[in-house]
């Protein structure tokens, strides 16, 4: 979802064509190496996406030697389902890195809707802490399972705060940037 993202705000932003969005990934970052986003899949997202009426072509470049370049352009229900989509994603996302590309396009929705699933989503974590730190795990400091349930506990509560600990912050962010 997050390649069909990354094509749906760029075009929102201006026309272009595969090729030319493959290499603005690696420019000045190779996050397509990061990603493994090749070329033929985002030809691959372009097609499905015209498809869906999302984008479509406005222009043929025809160059002597070389393959003709289709140059996409949003339709105006691209812009609509790049809107759901950056909301979908802050929605489910659970690691951070999964928000990269949503928060790439942050000026296409409304801010003030995202920092609101943001703040849920920190709430939800909390009680859910809350809930899992009630339990009293009576198991014998002598058992053999022991030492994995206290490091698998504490691994797990340590991601727990830790990402909740980069919401706060990118709640802040937002507020200062993205308004």
């Amino acid at each position: 979802m997050s390649i069909q993202i990354y094509i749906l705000g760029k075009l929102a932003e201006g026309n272009s064509y595969p090729y030319k969005l493959k290499k603005l990934l690696s420019d000045p970052i190779p996050i397509d190496k990061f990603t493994g986003i090749s070329e033929s899949k985002l030809y691959y997202h372009f097609d499905k996406l015209a498809d869906k009426g999302y984008i479509e072509v406005v222009e043929t470049i025809k160059e002597e030697n070389r393959p003709d370049k289709n140059v996409y352009q949003i339709t105006d229900q691209g812009r609509v389902e790049l809107t759901k989509r950056i909301y979908q994603t802050f929605e489910k996302a659970i690691e951070m890195n999964e928000m990269y590309i949503a928060l790439s396009y942050i000026k296409h929705v409304k801010v003030d809707k995202v920092l609101d699933i943001l703040e849920q989503k920190i709430e939800k974590q909390r009680l859910a802490w809350e809930t899992y730190l009630s339990f009293d795990l009576e198991i014998d400091e002598q058992s053999e399972a022991y030492w994995s349930v206290k490091f698998i506990q504490e691994h797990a509560y340590s991601r727990a705060q830790h990402n909740a600990e980069w919401l706060k912050k990118l709640i802040v962010s937002i507020k200062e940037n993205a308004r």
